[in-house]
């Protein structure tokens, strides 16, 4: 066994994740939401579900969900209005509870982030007891559920997150990681989306059992730059640290239209505030991207990504504009109509490696 291995089996890592964590907020500030099936998002024809209620998830509700589809699954959903400013006050709060127990936190969203507790603040030597604590003081701060997975990477720690929800939380060993990963559909795995996985099954691979018996050379041949990481964590391997200095991937900003866009013109009205949308907190920030991607979801919900890396990143927003422009450009004249676009900037500072856990700020 590598050096490297056992070093990594040696970390304790808490993946914390919210339950329902828009949905919750809701329904703590309006008593009149309890129990009920509840929707974060825009209820109109063209609206999409943000977040749902576990109430509303045993309809089959879900995030992204279109809302007219939403509320044909559930005729009793209700939506409501999402509030971004709460939910970030209350995130900053569950953000001071972390650093009560250490500083190596590394958020993945409002709703969730890593924490690597192998040396935390106030002692406490079992990562369980930590994640238990952690989860009581959220309660008592906030009034709202969270869960937890506890191991020794940040792969296993997210997957042993979703195993008790809501309310709970689980570990999985070093001893029990190679099993469990396995055991797991891939489809399943984090980092692993809907193509990756169809493209896998088409392979021959639908476990991490399946996965593991394929060859470094083979994945590396089908997947590229992700079939090191695939070789890896179907051996239980990530060594990837929490990195609280971590900086954020892209940076992208999206609109449904209430009205299907056919003509071109239009498409390009649509990049311009989009564009300028994605420009003022690249400029905020000080970030500067050498990746523009452009995102068409048509009417029958396929969607596409047209992506270009120029040498020098764009200095002006106007820049930025062209390049999406010319992507977007060859997509017509369009048999189908669009209902989505959306532009994201990445590439941030020559960072241009892919990573499972790649973040996009959706403005």
């Amino acid at each position: 066994m590598s050096g490297a291995r056992e070093a990594g089996r040696q970390r304790k890592v808490i993946h914390v994740d919210m339950d329902a964590f828009y949905a919750s907020v809701e329904q703590r500030d309006n008593p009149e939401l309890r129990g009920k099936p509840v929707a974060v998002g825009g209820s109109a024809a063209r609206g999409v579900v943000a977040a749902a209620s576990y109430e509303a998830r045993a309809f089959g509700v879900r995030s992204a969900l279109p809302s007219i589809t939403a509320k044909r699954r559930c005729p009793e959903l209700i939506f409501v209005p999402p509030r971004f400013d709460v939910y970030r006050a209350v995130s900053a709060q569950i953000r001071e509870i972390f650093a009560e127990h250490t500083d190596l936190i590394e958020p993945l969203s409002l709703d969730e982030a890593y924490l690597d507790v192998t040396e935390n603040k106030q002692a406490i030597p079992v990562a369980t007891e930590i994640a238990t604590a952690i989860r009581a003081r959220i309660k008592e701060v906030t009034g709202l559920n969270a869960s937890a997975g506890i191991s020794y990477c940040k792969f296993l720690a997210k997957m042993a997150s979703d195993l008790n929800k809501p309310n709970g939380q689980a570990v999985i060993t070093p001893r029990m990681g190679p099993a469990f990963v396995e055991a797991l559909a891939v489809k399943k795995f984090h980092g692993v989306g809907p193509a990756t996985a169809a493209k896998m099954e088409r392979l021959g691979i639908l476990t991490g059992a399946d996965l593991r018996a394929k060859s470094l050379a083979f994945l590396q041949q089908h997947f590229g730059k992700s079939g090191a990481w695939y070789y890896r964590i179907s051996r239980g391997i990530d060594e990837r640290p929490v990195q609280p200095d971590r900086e954020r991937r892209s940076v992208g900003a999206e609109d449904t239209f209430a009205v299907d866009i056919f003509d071109l013109e239009a498409a390009r009205a649509e990049i311009t505030p989009l564009v300028g949308k994605v420009w003022r907190h690249c400029e905020a920030k000080e970030l500067r991207g050498r990746t523009v991607t452009l995102k068409v979801k048509y009417t029958d919900f396929q969607q596409i990504t047209r992506s270009r890396t120029v040498g020098t990143p764009p200095g002006s927003a106007s820049e930025v504009e062209s390049i999406a422009c010319s992507l977007l450009e060859p997509l017509f004249p369009t048999k189908k109509s669009i209902r989505l676009i959306g532009v994201t900037l990445s590439s941030f500072n020559d960072d241009h490696l892919e990573d499972p856990d790649q973040l996009s700020l959706m403005i």
